[in-house]
């Protein structure tokens, strides 16, 4: 099970709204050869974190891929998509207009070379965990071993709100 999280808080290089460009990635992510895209989570609209005073909020959602990919030529071919989608990296945690997380590469677990697997925040994230349980209710944290529902018990925010 491939686990990929997509966020998007500007238009895309095409002018699309964070969420078109959200699901335009979806869209790519079902076309890289080898992997099948299986679900689809709904849509959130999150405040960013950290927080960044003025900054819009983010369209978050989780997408469930099988098959086989080597780590660091998904990364490569994420981050395609990225620059596709006129991704910028002005500075750390800076707005964007699309970001492919890779949470989870069928349980690998590894500190080096990138990407570090599982997600090294993703426990953490309510953005994540939650639409992560609509694809993958089972998912159990490679290196924690916990399962998503205890993840998800474990964080003190509500929970999100699908967007309309």
């Amino acid at each position: 099970m491939i686990i990929i999280a997509l966020g998007a808080n500007l238009p895309d290089a095409a002018g699309h709204s964070p969420l078109q460009a959200c699901r335009r990635a979806v869209t790519g992510l079902a076309a890289l050869p080898g992997l099948r895209l299986v679900a689809t989570s709904c849509w959130y609209a999150t405040a960013p974190v950290p927080p960044m005073p003025g900054a819009p909020d983010y369209t978050n959602g989780v997408v469930r891929l099988e098959g086989e990919a080597e780590p660091a030529a998904l990364l490569a071919a994420l981050h395609a998509l990225e620059d596709a989608a006129g991704r910028q990296r002005p500075y750390l945690n800076a707005p964007r207009s699309l970001d492919l997380d890779l949470i989870d590469l069928n349980g690998l677990v590894r500190d080096a070379p990138d990407p570090v697997l599982p997600h090294p925040r993703a426990h953490l994230r309510r953005f994540v965990l939650q639409p992560l349980a609509e694809v993958a209710p089972g998912w159990v944290h490679p290196r924690l071993g916990q399962t998503v529902a205890a993840l998800l018990a474990g964080l003190e925010e509500p929970p999100l709100r699908p967007l309309a």
